[in-house]
């Protein structure tokens, strides 16, 4: 099958967009033509590559043929670069929002440092970034999962260590003969997909959790939340340290949750790619702990 470049470029702007009129924007030429390239591509395919709905998606032999345009777009335009042109390199990556805050700012520090690199991050659940890795959504991803993508290759980095912790405030008011009070004491979640405090209220043997949960969708804002006594959390380590050892936030017990993190990155021959790779198993190394670490 002949696959034209400009034919993929079509089909990715539609599933990006969810129309041809939008695809045409975004590509600057007509929707009859992104029409035209779509029909030659699926007659080329010989299947439905596009159902024509509201939005437009691609179909399951379609989703192949996207995430091939993402690749091929990338190729092109890091030879682009290397040929001294004004294209930049796109990297899009999906990072956890802990994971952003407690380390991966040292990779976004040295990416700085490269000229005509652009990062795309997409803020995700470490377990749930796999879904943007199979639709190509994404290069590259930190990831719970040491299942490999198809397509990907798959790096341990080491585990993010996540503890209890407090205001003082709050955890002196929420004692009972000098413990916790974890079926009461108010908490603190990301959101729907963070399940890290009520899997230390489980070991604590409080099955329900308790009667105040508070949502906070931020990273940075809920560790503040925290800091001033809204309620506890599961805090990672190397964020928590400073105000632990300066008395503004008290661990609650010496109970840890180890979270592995892999690193997920498209089976790609890329300078770009590999460099990205090498700083994040840097920075990882500097800030995670070996897996099976304990204490």
């Amino acid at each position: 099958m002949d696959l034209n470049p400009g034919q993929l470029d079509a089909l990715v702007a539609i599933a990006d967009h969810g129309s041809f009129d939008a695809a045409a924007r975004q590509l600057h030429i007509t929707p009859s033509a992104v029409s035209q390239r779509v029909r030659a591509l699926e007659t080329a395919a010989g299947q439905v590559l596009i159902s024509r709905g509201t939005p437009c998606r691609p179909t399951a032999q379609g989703e192949w043929l996207v995430r091939l345009g993402r690749q091929t777009r990338f190729l092109y335009d890091e030879a682009a670069q290397a040929l001294k042109t004004a294209t930049p390199v796109e990297l899009p990556v999906a990072v956890n929002a802990d994971s952003l805050a407690a380390w991966f700012r040292d990779v976004l520090a040295e990416a700085a440092t490269w000229q005509g690199t652009a990062i795309l991050l997409r803020v995700e659940d470490q377990g749930y970034s796999q879904e943007l890795l199979r639709g190509g959504d994404v290069l590259a991803a930190v990831t719970s999962d040491a299942a490999p993508v198809q397509g990907c290759v798959v790096t341990p980095l080491g585990a993010l260590r996540y503890l209890p912790a407090a205001a003082p405030a709050l955890a002196g008011r929420w004692r009972h003969d000098g413990a916790p009070c974890w079926a009461s004491m108010p908490v603190i979640v990301f959101n729907d997909k963070d399940d890290l405090q009520h899997e230390m209220l489980r070991r604590h043997g409080v099955d329900q959790g308790p009667p105040v949960v508070h949502q906070v969708p931020s990273t940075a804002d809920l560790y503040e939340a925290v800091r001033i006594g809204l309620g506890w959390a599961m805090l990672p380590q190397p964020q928590a340290r400073a105000d632990l050892a300066a008395g503004a936030l008290t661990r609650l017990s010496p109970d840890v949750i180890d979270v592995p993190l892999h690193w997920q990155r498209w089976r790609l021959d890329s300078p770009r790619l590999a460099a990205l790779t090498a700083s994040v198993r840097t920075a990882a190394a500097r800030y995670l702990l070996p897996d099976g670490a304990n204490g």
